[in-house]
């Protein structure tokens, strides 16, 4: 009952409204929306405003390339120690002893600790499953066991070499196929549970589990089978069915997980590496049973993260029970091996697509099972896209973890979505072929749902098939020689989420200096300068006029990035806030215009005025300093959605989505097995842009990200010694300089009329699609459908010799 009265309490008053709804330079009309009545008015397109909409430079791109950017890797603090992992080199063990006492004496050394707790797996339901043991059984190679912190980098390295452990040996699988077999090595001696987190992964609790194998999972809410499958395949003129597989794919952020801990006798600080600060403080509390209150988490800046950099973790639980035994600042920083090993990882996949449609597209049946293994975590599934981009009355996607023992998975931009529409858009594909249809006109047919997305992709498949030259498509294999070259397309979908418990601050001094803070982190997204322009809309000053103060949990709660959801969840906050204050600033300095109306008070170009008498504007930072109001702060908090959420929750999720369409051209050597993709159009969409150069940025990385991972990434375990082959940045092959194609980004600007800013976001949706759209260009210039990752050459040559 508390729970209920406080959400009517935090519900704000409603008035009915009119607001532009559409596609900047298409069809546009009004639709009638609930606002919250502390909102601005409606912003109009981007072309008519002065800071929103504008590509201009990063604030913090400076300090970044001169290196004056404070990373957690360059954190250095008064007597500070240095940490590293003793890790366990068995791929499934019992722990029999831990003798520390040789790491202890050794000269440098100032504590060891060993950990009791394991975080990042999947848990017994029942812990007497196992035979109790203080020490957690070892389920991956690579699993931590203990660490020391020394007072340098180099004593620890050797003292951690001091630690003896003795284990009992148990038989291990790391394979999927090897691990789905009755007779295989068990993984966990029963039924698991694990919770999904900020960073994803998980599963519903209580689904079945027998040996390896836990499931069926349906997915999110509204994934639940629908119609009959039979009846629907009964029902189809052609049938497309087949098996795909994707690999594991490691994260390979510039900058390693990694923080500083530093325990102090009035509390904790910690610097963090993250994608969310709020959750490292949470975890921090949680584990070491202390008041929020007490911990502090900076993150001034994080190099990259893609959804597994989210809490402490083991090496951060390590590094905070280090730090309050040495009560010294305590650094740990995940070296490359321990970062592909135990950071977490892209699931692999095993999929069964069954697809049924009439002659004209139209589809009658949809029929998917997965499996998938995150190693020692759950969570394997392939996303939603087959339940959320194309209707369909007869559907069913059943998603399997299997587990092994391999380092944990983790979120993983759009953890899972990667892996569907890779089998979901080569699906379509060859059902278009099957069906003499060109690929746009099925999507034309089939794409129907009614949702912004699906507005945006048809849209979207226009433009970049223009720009692209999709008129100059050949029939499949149509080159004679041994490079031959085709071209495809895939199609995008994401959820469109927002965090509403997203509170920003907006500050004006009485120099007329304005300042913006929340907790959020940047992990290179430009988040900053995104803040700055949609304040700096509202005071008619420049972006680089605002002071920005992210990264720090001692700012109002900030979202987690992850999800594509930071731009959605603080921009309209950020100027909800702006616009307050700005209005109450306009209040304090009308007495210096004649006592005019505060309404009738203007901010432009860094000046002050009043409307109808532009020529008596003054300088914003001097009737500030006359005024002498001291100090104005305003608050506002992430309503929701104006036509609210599908999902609501911490993490709220729209009936509408994020689209995009990508169209890919690539070459391939038929003798070496060798692909090239060399030029990729993507049309995207994230609502407003509200920086369109970090928008393209966003984009491009994505579409790298994809293509590094449909040709070259691949995760290699050796099923004997069960240990990764190549954790490292050599053997394990990534996308470089030389192999990235020439990146053409089409940016809509969509107004969706759901926020004050209508903003939106776009990490996700540029990723999912690249695979799919190479994999389709393969077919077409080989007349061969590509249905394993990674394109490498053994997987090429083994498919055009099928």
């Amino acid at each position: 009952m508390a729970t209920e009265n406080q959400a009517r309490a935090d519900r704000p008053s409603l008035r009915s409204q009119s607001l532009l709804y559409g596609i900047v330079g298409q069809e546009m009309r009004q639709v009638t929306r609930q606002v919250p009545d502390d909102e601005p008015p409606q912003l109009p397109v981007n072309a008519e405003l002065r800071s929103i909409g504008k590509s201009i430079p990063r604030l913090d791109a400076v300090q970044k390339v001169t290196g004056a950017a404070k990373y957690t890797f360059d954190v250095q603090l008064p007597g500070m120690l240095y940490a590293r992992q003793i890790v366990c080199p068995w791929p499934h063990a019992r722990v029999i002893s831990i003798d520390t006492s040789a790491a202890e004496r050794y000269p440098g050394v100032r504590a060891v600790h060993v950990l009791e707790t394991l975080l990042q797996s999947a848990r017994l339901r029942d812990p007497d499953a196992e035979a109790r043991n203080k020490y957690p059984t070892v389920r991956f190679a690579g699993q931590t066991v203990a660490a020391v912190a020394a007072e340098t980098q180099r004593i620890a390295d050797q003292a951690a070499k001091l630690v003896k452990v003795e284990y009992e040996r148990l038989p291990h699988v790391t394979d999927l196929d090897a691990a789905m077999a009755d007779e295989a090595p068990i993984v966990f001696p029963g039924p698991v549970e694990q919770p999904s987190t900020a960073g994803g992964g998980g599963a519903p609790e209580g689904l079945p589990q027998k040996g390896n194998v836990r499931g069926p999972n349906f997915g999110m809410p509204g994934m639940t089978p629908t119609g009959d499958i039979d009846q629907g395949l009964a029902e189809a003129d052609v049938i497309v069915e087949a098996e795909y597989r994707t690999q594991v794919q490691t994260h390979v952020p510039m900058e390693t997980h990694g923080i500083v801990a530093d325990w102090q006798d009035d509390g904790l600080t910690i610097y963090a590496s993250t994608q969310h600060t709020h959750s490292v403080r949470d975890e921090a509390a949680e584990y070491f049973d202390l008041p929020k209150s007490k911990i502090r988490v900076i993150s001034d800046f994080t190099g990259g993260g893609f959804g597994a950099k989210y809490g402490i973790n083991n090496f951060g639980l390590l590094a905070i029970h280090l730090s309050q035994k040495a009560g010294a600042p305590v650094r740990m920083m995940l070296d490359r091996r321990e970062e592909h090993v135990s950071a977490g990882n892209r699931p692999n996949s095993l999929q069964r697509v069954r697809i049924g449609a009439k002659q004209d597209g139209t589809l009658t049946a949809i029929d998917v099972i997965s499996w998938g293994t995150g190693g020692i975590a759950g969570g394997a599934g392939i996303g939603f896209c087959y339940n959320a981009l194309y209707p369909c009355p007869n559907m069913r996607t059943e998603q399997y973890d299997v587990f092994t023992n391999a380092g944990p998975c983790a979120a993983f931009r759009a953890p899972g979505q990667v892996q569907g529409i890779f089998s979901l858009e080569q699906a379509m594909d060859e059902l278009a072929d099957r069906l003499q249809l060109d690929p746009l006109i099925l999507r034309d047919r089939i794409d129907t749902k009614p949702t912004d997305d699906m507005l945006a992709r048809a849209h979207e498949r226009k433009v970049a098939a223009e720009r692209f030259g999709w008129s100059r498509r050949r029939r499949p294999n149509a080159d004679a020689g041994p490079i031959k070259r085709g071209i495809g397309m895939a199609q995008a979908q994401w959820v469109y989420v927002v965090s509403p418990p997203t509170t920003v601050e907006v500050r004006v001094a009485d120099d007329g200096s304005v300042s913006v803070y929340n907790s959020t982190q940047d992990v290179g997204t430009g988040t900053r300068t995104v803040l700055a322009q949609v304040v700096a809309e509202e005071f008619g000053l420049n972006a680089k006029d605002i002071g920005v103060f992210i990264g720090d949990t001692r700012f109002p709660w900030g979202p987690p990035s992850g999800g594509s959801r930071v731009t959605a969840s603080v921009t309209a906050p950020a100027r909800n806030a702006a616009y307050a204050a700005a209005r109450d600033l306009a209040a304090r300095l009308a007495p210096l215009f004649d006592d005019a109306d505060s309404d009738d008070i203007f901010f432009a170009g860094g000046k002050v005025g009043v409307r109808g008498k532009e020529g008596a504007a003054r300088p914003l930072k001097d009737a500030a300093k006359e005024a002498k109001f001291g100090e104005i702060s305003k608050l506002a908090k992430r309503h929701d959605d104006y036509e609210g959420f599908a999902v609501p929750g911490e993490l709220s999720i729209s009936r509408h989505g994020l689209g995009g369409v990508q169209f890919a051209e690539v070459a391939v050597d038929v003798e070496t097995g060798v692909v090239k993709v060399e030029r990729i159009v993507a049309a995207s969409d994230c609502g407003r842009p509200i920086n369109p150069k970090l928008v393209e940025s966003q984009v491009i990385g994505g579409i790298i990200q994809g293509v590094s991972y449909a040709i070259y990434e691949d995760r290699i375990m050796d099923a004997a010694s069960g240990h990764q082959l190549n954790a490292n940045v050599d053997q394990y092959k990534m996308v470089g300089s030389r192999e990235t194609p020439a990146i053409e980004v089409l940016l809509m600007e969509q107004i969706g009329a759901q926020s004050s800013t209508d903003a939106r976001g776009i990490a996700e949706a540029s990723n999912v699609a690249t695979s799919a759209a190479i994999a389709n260009a393969f077919y077409n210039a080989t007349g061969k459908r590509i249905r394993t990752l990674p394109m490498n050459p053994a997987n090429v040559l083994a498919t055009l010799s099928a």
